[in-house]
C-alpha cells in the first residue's frame, strides 16, 4: 500500500505546526484544494490535533499523522491498530527494524502508509556523532531505508539531499517523503539539509513536506499554489 501521488497538488504536504486547532482549521479553510495532504505533528497533537485529524479524515481529506512511534513491539502494534481506525493516510515510525516490523504486522491490509523516519532534517553528521552514532547521515539514511523496504514499509522520511541516492538503492519500492523544503529565499529556520521544491522533485522525492513557507505566509493559498506550480514545472507538466 503506497498511496502514490497522481498530481502535483497531491505531492504537497502542509505541516499544521500551530498551537491550536482553531488556527489549524483556518489554514485548512484557506488552502483546501491547493494542498494534497495536511500533516499533524506533535505540537498540534497535544492541543486537540488527534480529534481534528479524525475529523478531517472523515471528510475525505488525506492526513499525515506525524507521531514518530518508537516503543516495544506490543505497544507499537496496539498504537497502529488504533491509528488505522482514525482513517488517516500516513503515519511515521522511527526506522528501527523491530519497530517497523511490529507496525507492518499491526496494519495488516489497512490503507495506511507507514513511513520510516531515517534521520531528522535538523541533524547533520556532527549531531549524529554527539548522539553516539558511528555513521554519518548519508550512510545511516541508506541503511534505514533498506531496513524499511525489508520490513514492508510504504516509504521513508528523508531530507531531499538523500533522495537521489536512495532512489538508486530502493528504486520505486519506497515512497520518499521529504521535509526540509524551502522555496528560494525562504528562511531555513532550524533545518540543515534543505532543498527547493523543484530540486527535491528532480532528486526523486514523491511528497514534499512544507510548513513555515505556507503556514507563515500572508497569503497561504497563493504560497501553496506557487509551490504546486514549481512541482509541476519540475515534473515537466
Amino acid at each position: 500500500m503506497t498511496l502514490r501521488p497522481e498530481t502535483a497538488t497531491d505531492r504537497l504536504m502542509v505541516a499544521l505546526d500551530v498551537p491550536t486547532v482553531a488556527e489549524a482549521r483556518t489554514i485548512v479553510e484557506e488552502t483546501r484544494g491547493a494542498v494534497g495532504v495536511y500533516k499533524i505533528g506533535m505540537q498540534l497533537q497535544f492541543a486537540g490535533g488527534l480529534a481534528f485529524a479524525r475529523e478531517l479524515a472523515g471528510e475525505g481529506q488525506k492526513i499525515f499523522l506525524d507521531v514518530k512511534l518508537l516503543d516495544i513491539d506490543n505497544t507499537i502494534g496496539k498504537a497502529v491498530e488504533n491509528i488505522v481506525k482514525m482513517g488517516v493516510s500516513f503515519v511515521t515510525i522511527h526506522a528501527y527494524p523491530k519497530a517497523m516490523r511490529a507496525a507492518v504486522a499491526a496494519r495488516g491490509d489497512a490503507p495506511l502508509a507507514l513511513l520510516g523516519v531515517t534521520v531528522l532534517t535538523s541533524m547533520d553528521d556532527g549531531d549524529l556523532v554527539e548522539a553516539g552514532y558511528a555513521e554519518g547521515v548519508a550512510d545511516l539514511v541508506g541503511h534505514r531505508a533498506l531496513d524499511a523496504r525489508t520490513a514492508g514499509m510504504a516509504g521513508v522520511i528523508c531530507s531531499p539531499r538523500e533522495a537521489k541516492a536512495l532512489r538508486g538503492k530502493v528504486g520505486d519500492d519506497l515512497l520518499l517523503v521529504t521535509p526540509g523544503i524551502r522555496p528560494a529565499g525562504a528562511d531555513i529556520g532550524d533545518q540543515k539539509r534543505i532543498m527547493t521544491p523543484a530540486d527535491a522533485i528532480r532528486a526523486g522525492a514523491d511528497y514534499l513536506v512544507v510548513g513555515r513557507p505556507v503556514v507563515g505566509a500572508t497569503d497561504r493559498r497563493a504560497a501553496a499554489e506557487a509551490i504546486v506550480a514549481e512541482i509541476e514545472g519540475a515534473l515537466g507538466g
